[in-house]
């Protein structure tokens, strides 16, 4: 496999207004990266005749994108037309890209769903990180005159960090998209108080010296996981923020105030294949600003 810096950033388009949202935030990401940028349009069903070349020429929706100022504007940009099965092609290009990159909505399905099918597929299954860019009418998303979500007042990546568990992958793709958007960090971690304690799932008594010995415990776990990351990059402004509260709550809450939220995504060996954890889960469904999901080993 080739390393992950020569590979490019792709981003899947169908001719929606999200496929072309994402485009845009794509193309920037490519820019950041110095970075080849492929446009890719799978065609959702098998035609007895291909009608475009696998360059795309003869592809209405890639031709149509092929003539925009965005695809002028950047050194280089290949397009790609596809056929077969939207949800076994998209997650498959991650083997080939840094990035993967589409739109929260296509035009199949149902209007009002918050994500469609081909989000979740490639965010659970892709090799590389995958970024889901929201509509910009969820909930608490600040728009301008043109309807777009507004960027925050000052640069910011959100990163959500399980303060008992490493997570290399998020974490160092965090502080990388950090140093290149020269944005602060915020890492959020949050935990439960009181805990239930099997096998007699009673809360343990909340006495208030015994929880802070406990946050106190899980931030030098959270210092130590993110102390060889912040080694790395010590001009990355870097804020903790730990707290008794529902992770994925916290990283919704901060993603109004932020460009970007990473999650790890949370693979478990079943034998229907990988899955997303809970907090990724829910903050792909509900975060107003993109959202990048990492695999646990980003060389997996």
């Amino acid at each position: 496999m080739a390393e992950s810096g020569s590979l490019p950033v792709i981003v899947a388009v169908d001719g929606s207004v999200d496929s072309e949202r994402a485009l845009r935030w794509a193309g920037e990401a490519a820019r950041l990266r110095s970075a080849s940028l492929q446009v890719v349009h799978v065609w959702p069903y098998v035609t007895a005749a291909r009608i475009a070349d696998d360059d795309g020429t003869g592809d209405p929706v890639l031709d149509e994108l092929r003539a925009q100022p965005l695809a002028w504007s950047l050194p280089d940009v290949q397009f790609r037309s596809l056929s077969g099965l939207t949800e076994t092609q998209l997650p498959a290009l991650g083997a080939e890209a840094q990035l993967l990159v589409l739109g929260s909505r296509g035009r199949g399905g149902f209007a009002s769903l918050l994500l469609g099918s081909n989000g979740l597929a490639c965010a659970a299954q892709s090799a590389c990180p995958v970024v889901v860019v929201p509509r910009p009418d969820r909930g608490g998303a600040e728009r301008g005159e043109n309807g777009e979500a507004l960027p925050p007042p000052l640069p910011q990546v959100t990163v959500g960090v399980d303060a008992s568990s490493e997570e290399p992958g998020a974490i160092g793709f965090a502080l990388t998209e950090a140093r290149r958007r020269g944005a602060r960090l915020k890492v959020v971690s949050g935990y439960s108080w009181p805990m239930l304690m099997p096998p007699a799932f009673e809360y343990v008594t909340a006495y208030a010296t015994t929880q802070r010995e406990y946050e106190g415990a899980l931030g030098a776990e959270l210092a130590g996981a993110l102390a060889p990351h912040r080694a790395r990059y010590p001009d990355v402004d870097v804020q903790v923020e730990l707290r008794n509260a529902d992770a994925a709550g916290q990283l919704v809450e901060a993603s109004g105030e932020s460009d970007l939220v990473v999650v790890a995504r949370r693979r478990r060996r079943l034998p229907i294949g990988r899955r997303l954890g809970t907090v990724a889960h829910a903050v792909l469904l509900h975060a107003v600003c993109p959202i990048a999901v990492v695999p646990e080993d980003p060389e997996a």
